[in-house]
C-alpha cells in the first residue's frame, strides 16, 4: 500500500536530508507521474515540474498538457513545457529513443539553469518487472537484470517500490486529476507487448508474484554491489597506468572469464560479446570506438582514452603534441674543451620516464644547434650498443614502449634533423664521444 508515510521513507533511503534538496518532476500527466507530483507537494519539498508535449497524439497530448500545467497554477509550482515542433526532426522509426534522449536533454538544461540538484521520475514496480524481462531477452547481464536503479547519478525513482495498483487506488483516494494514455493499450511496441501480454500472464501464476519479484530484483541488486566491486578490484590489479588515460594489462585480462571481460569493458562502453572477441584479436594499432571512449590495442595493452572538453579524443590530443621543439644548446663555444647540461633543467616531463642517462658526445661531430623533439616519420639511428641502424619506431616497439608514452619522449637532433638520441633509453654511437675525441658534449639527466 502506497502512503505518505511509505513514501517518505522511500525518499529518505535514496537521499540524505530530502527536505533540503532540489528537485525537478518530470510529469507525463499519467496516473503514476501525478500522483508523484501530489506527493512531492504533500511534504511541502522545493520542486519545479518538466513536462513535454510531443504532438503525437493530438488533441490528447494537448490534454495531457493542461493537466499538468493546472497542477502547478493550483499548486504555484514552476511549470517548464516543451512543445515539439518540426525542428526537433521526429524519426519514422525508433520514436521511443527519441523521445527519450530529447526528453532527458531537456531535462537537463533545466536543471542546470534552475540548479536543481535531482531529476525524479515515476517508474514504480511494474515498470521495472516490464525492463528485467526486456532486458533478460537481451542477455544484458547482471546490470540489465538488476533493472531500473532507484538512484542513478541524481535520477530518483522513489516509486519504484510500489505497484501501478497501488499508485492507482492512492490517485482514486486522494482525487487526484491524471489523464490514461491510450497508446499504452496498443501491441506497437516491445514494452506494451510486454505489458499487456506477458505481465497479466505471470501475475495469475501467483498472487504474490510482484511482491516476490520486488525481493528478487533487492537481491540481484546486492549482487550487482558485489560483482562491481570485485570487479573494480580486478580492474586495479591490471592496471599499468592511470592518469588521463588507462592501460590495461591485455594479456592478463585475457586469462580472466569471458564475464569479467564483459563486466569490466562495459563500463567503457564496450558492452557487445562479439567486439570485446574481436578486442582481444585485434592486430596492434586498432582502435575501437564507444560513444565516450576510445580503445586503443597496443601489444599486451589496451589503452582507454576518453573525450576533451571541446570532444576531440585525448589519445589524439596528445598526438598532437609532435610540433613542440626545445633549443637544447644554440652553438658550442670551441674554446672550452667540454661543455656540461643536465636535461632536467630543461624539460619537466622527463621525470616521468626516472631513468638516469649519461651521454657523452663529440661535439665536432655535431651540427648546431641541439633541439628536442617528438617523433616523426622516418626517424632512424646509429643505438649504441647495436650494430647496424634502426628505425625509431622499431626502437619504441623492441622495447615495447606503449603509443601514448612515445608522445611524451623526446627525440635529441641537430641542425641536419638527424636524431643523436632518444632519451633517456639510447644515445646514437656515430656522433658518441671516442679515443680522438677533444671537446665533449655531455647531456646527462640524474635524479
Amino acid at each position: 500500500m502506497l502512503t505518505n508515510t511509505d513514501f517518505k521513507n522511500r525518499l529518505k533511503k535514496l537521499v540524505d536530508s530530502p527536505e533540503n534538496q532540489t528537485y525537478l518532476l518530470a510529469v507525463s500527466g499519467g496516473a503514476d507521474s501525478m500522483v508523484l507530483a501530489e506527493l512531492f507537494s504533500n511534504f511541502g519539498y522545493t520542486f519545479e515540474i518538466a513536462h513535454i508535449n510531443y504532438k503525437l497524439r493530438g488533441e490528447d497530448s494537448e490534454l495531457d498538457q493542461k493537466v499538468v500545467k493546472k497542477f502547478c497554477e493550483k499548486n504555484n509550482i514552476k511549470f517548464h513545457l516543451y512543445q515539439v515542433s518540426e525542428k526537433d526532426q521526429k524519426p519514422e522509426n525508433s520514436i521511443q529513443l527519441w523521445a527519450r534522449e530529447l526528453r532527458y536533454h531537456f531535462f537537463k538544461k533545466i536543471q542546470e539553469k534552475q540548479n536543481l540538484e535531482f531529476l525524479v521520475t515515476a517508474h514504480h514496480l511494474n515498470d521495472q518487472l516490464e525492463t528485467f524481462i526486456i532486458n533478460l531477452s537481451k542477455a544484458s547481464g547482471i546490470t540489465g537484470l538488476s533493472g531500473i536503479p532507484s538512484n542513478d547519478n541524481h535520477i530518483l525513482r522513489p516509486l519504484l517500490d510500489f505497484t501501478k495498483d497501488e499508485i492507482y487506488d492512492y490517485a482514486r483516494e486522494k482525487n487526484i486529476d491524471y489523464r490514461e494514455d491510450l497508446s499504452n493499450k496498443k501491441s506497437d511496441y516491445l514494452r506494451n507487448k510486454i505489458r499487456l501480454e506477458i505481465v497479466p500472464k505471470l501475475l495469475e501464476t501467483n498472487n504474490n508474484f510482484l511482491e516476490n519479484f520486488k525481493k528478487s530484483a533487492s537481491y540481484l541488486n546486492q549482487t550487482k554491489d558485489f560483482v562491481q566491486k570485485q570487479i573494480l578490484e580486478i580492474e586495479n590489479r591490471l592496471t599499468i597506468f592511470n592518469n588521463d588515460h588507462k592501460i590495461l594489462s591485455k594479456q592478463k585480462l585475457n586469462q580472466e572469464s569471458d564475464f569479467v571481460k564483459f563486466e569490466l569493458l562495459k563500463k567503457y562502453g564496450f558492452n557487445q560479446e562479439e567486439e570485446i572477441s574481436k578486442i582481444f584479436k585485434a592486430e596492434n594499432g586498432s582502435h575501437f570506438f564507444s560513444k565516450e571512449y576510445q580503445l586503443t590495442v597496443n601489444y599486451d595493452e589496451l589503452i582507454i582514452s576518453g573525450k576533451t572538453e571541446d570532444g576531440s579524443w585525448k589519445l589524439d590530443h596528445v598526438e598532437k603534441k609532435s610540433n613542440e621543439e626545445i633549443i637544447v644548446i644554440e652553438k658550442f663555444d670551441f674554446l672550452e674543451n667540454q661543455i656540461v647540461i643536465n636535461l632536467e633543467n630543461i624539460i619537466s616531463d622527463i621525470e616521468e620516464i626516472n631513468k638516469n642517462f649519461d651521454w657523452n658526445f663529440d661535439a665536432e661531430k655535431i651540427s648546431f644547434p641541439l633541439r628536442l623533439r617528438r617523433q616523426q616519420d622516418g626517424d632512424e639511428f646509429y643505438p649504441a650498443g647495436f650494430s647496424g641502424k634502426k628505425k625509431v619506431s622499431k626502437f619504441f616497439r623492441d622495447e615495447k614502449i606503449s603509443i601514448l608514452a612515445r608522445q611524451k619522449i623526446w627525440i635529441l637532433t641537430d641542425r641536419e634533423n638527424s636524431v643523436l638520441g632518444i632519451i633517456p633509453f639510447r644515445q646514437d654511437r656515430k656522433y658518441a664521444r671516442d679515443e680522438k675525441t677533444n671537446k665533449i658534449l655531455k647531456i646527462f639527466n640524474e635524479k
